[in-house]
């Protein structure tokens, strides 16, 4: 049956049917005409996506640190911005040269990085912060993992790839063993989060489940009596750790350096202004979404919830995907997936 209306954010839910309608590369033509080939300094294109795990990006575009930073620089920084969903659009939007920065989890960067290595070498730039993750279900049925049936539908933003789709996995392979690792793949869906949000909340549609992000997760649990946590991301990877970052090509990291230096101090400052001013972070992403304040704010002043662009935690994910085959190369230390920069220094 046909999902019902978002109450998060309406502008997303009309993107979302705009890639599923057209396509996702063809919503990025959309937004950028077409794919452009390497540019002179001066020039950044990001993709985001949903949610307030890419707060720190509302706020570089909203107070233009950009912009800012550039002129620190001697540039003129010309910034454009794109909405996408699931890990695996904004890796294909990357690779064709549609986008410069993709933001997504640190799974999809995982596989990039995975299958660049060597060509495009495809790397983090930072991360958007800590944030635990929910895997939150209507079902009063289902308690644990074990729990989950052949009718039960788990939506998550990218099927496999996700940042949600590996912690699931490593959750299984914890659970019921290495082997086992795939176990709830076969009942998992790619649904942006919008939509799924709409659906966990309504009930009476084929998702009875959802792991996304903040604040779709808190809407969940607070719009639906039936709505519980089944999984948090933080037990499962042992603690507070980085699940949303932004990467890119090395090619453009090197072609840009002033570019790329004032991209990642307006990170720094947004980071720095968020901490500092919740309040005026959360009118800013009011601007762009429409969510009640005060589950906003609590979100934003949450001490799980870290925003800081160094990663964290993120290497022991990184292993499990090469434990499972999920990638070939294995990684000894985050430093490989991250380009070396003074913005992730006191990474992990």
């Amino acid at each position: 049956m046909p999902l019902p209306p978002t109450p998060g954010t309406s502008s997303g839910l009309r993107s979302s049917r705009l890639f599923r309608a057209a396509g996702m590369l063809g919503a990025m033509a959309a937004c950028f005409a077409l794919a452009a080939p390497a540019h002179a300094e001066g020039r950044i294109r990001i993709a985001e996506q949903f949610g307030i795990v890419y707060l720190l990006l509302n706020v570089t575009q909203d107070r233009q640190l950009i912009e800012k930073q550039g002129k620190k620089e001697g540039l003129d920084i010309k910034v454009d911005w794109a909405r996408l969903s699931g890990g695996a659009a904004v890796n294909d939007a990357l690779l064709s040269g549609n986008i410069d920065v993709a933001g997504a989890g640190v799974g999809p960067l995982l596989t990039i990085w995975d299958r660049t290595r060597g060509r495009q070498n495809v790397k983090g730039v930072a991360s958007l912060g800590n944030f635990p993750y929910y895997l939150v279900s209507n079902n009063p049925k289902v308690k644990t993992l074990a729990d989950f049936g052949e009718k039960d539908r788990i939506a998550l933003p990218a099927v496999g790839v996700s940042v949600q789709a590996r912690i699931l996995q490593m959750a299984a392979a914890q659970q019921f063993g290495d082997s086992e690792w795939a176990r709830l793949d076969k009942i998992t869906q790619a649904v942006p989060h919008p939509d799924a949000t709409a659906a966990v909340i309504a009930g009476g549609t084929e998702i009875n489940a959802h792991f996304g992000n903040p604040p779709f997760q808190q809407q969940e649990l607070a719009g639906s009596r039936n709505a519980h946590i089944v999984l948090d991301s933080y037990k499962v990877q042992g603690g507070p750790s980085s699940a949303t970052v932004l990467y890119a090509t090395e090619k453009f990291r090197n072609e840009n350096p002033k570019t790329y230096r004032a991209f990642t101090a307006a990170l720094a400052e947004a980071a720095d202004f968020i901490r500092a001013n919740p309040e005026g972070a959360a009118d800013i992403y009011l601007k762009r979404n429409s969510i009640d304040r005060a589950l906003l704010l609590s979100i934003v002043k949450d001490p799980q919830v870290q925003f800081k662009v160094a990663p964290e935690n993120t290497l022991g994910l990184a292993q499990f995907m090469h434990k499972v085959g999920a990638i070939r190369n294995r990684p000894a230390s985050w430093k490989d997936y991250f380009f070396d920069d003074p913005a992730t220094a006191g990474g992990s």
